[in-house]
């Protein structure tokens, strides 16, 4: 059987996904069809249902759950790993400030709504241009997700807020940033066997961190391998592997944060 499977060129995606679609573990008999997109188009394209695995924002999932349920496996969640907005030392913020935000449906946008709900003048931007917008004065601060944690001081540019230290500190949970959905519309019996084989191509991840290496670089945009190596460090860890408890916790507090509580997000046991 011949799946759509929809994930962004991100070291963390291309880490978990390499043994998967590379058949280096048993995909019990599931063929993939990728698309790479940056994850806002991924989560619009989940609201159109597009493809049968996606990975997207779980904010984006809070409006899409009647459609897709959540893999236990493949999510990108964590401590000291949420968005941070940054600006430059001599900008000050006002309630007219322009930010530049990754995506209007990122977790990252909907943390920002509620530790700055004055700022309401957001500009969508491509999540690898916002530090060049707020150099070049397009915007006065941007809202930064992925790699770019790693690269903004460098650029002379200061974090105003870490917005997933305040969820931290405001839960006690991990910050949900992303994970891996299939359609509800599938078998149960697939739903289930794809559970199993993700599971089993984050944990061939961790086993042989340097089998995907090739297939990380390729997409990693230039991206230096300290950089590569610290993003997948920072975003691929236990959870990964498994939500767990704690984990699911974290995602059912979105949904209450968001005001989407939702009785069915994850795969039927």
């Amino acid at each position: 059987m011949k799946l759509t499977l929809g994930f962004s060129p991100c070291p963390n995606d291309t880490f978990i996904f390499d043994a998967l679609v590379h058949h280096k573990i048993d995909t019990e008999g599931l063929e993939f069809e990728v698309v790479f997109a940056d994850v806002e188009q991924l989560n619009k394209w989940a609201f159109q249902a597009k493809f049968d695995v996606t990975k997207l924002s779980y904010h984006a999932f809070t409006y899409c759950v009647n459609d897709y349920a959540l893999l236990d496996s493949g999510s990108a969640l964590g401590n000291n790993c949420g968005p941070l907005l940054i600006k430059k030392p001599e900008t000050i913020l006002t309630p007219k400030s322009k930010i530049a935000i990754p995506g209007k449906y990122t977790t990252a946008n909907m943390l920002l709504g509620i530790v700055f709900s004055e700022y309401q003048n957001k500009v969508e931007t491509l999540f690898s241009d916002i530090e060049d917008a707020i150099l070049t004065n397009e915007v006065d601060a941007g809202l930064i997700i992925h790699e770019n944690r790693f690269t903004y001081q460098d650029k002379g540019l200061e974090k105003v807020k870490d917005l997933g230290k305040f969820w931290e500190e405001e839960t006690q949970l991990p910050i949900p940033l992303g994970g891996i959905v299939v359609k509800r519309a599938l078998p149960l019996a697939i739903q289930k066997k794809l559970e199993r084989v993700l599971r089993k191509s984050v944990e061939y991840a961790f086993e042989n961190p340097n089998s995907s290496a090739n297939y990380v670089q390729c997409y990693a945009q230039e991206m230096k391998k300290e950089v590569v190596d610290a993003h997948i460090n920072l975003y691929v860890n236990d959870y990964s592997v498994s939500l767990g408890k704690k984990g699911e916790q974290a995602v059912e507090m979105i949904f209450e944060k968001s005001g989407k509580a939702s009785s069915s997000v994850f795969v039927d046991p």
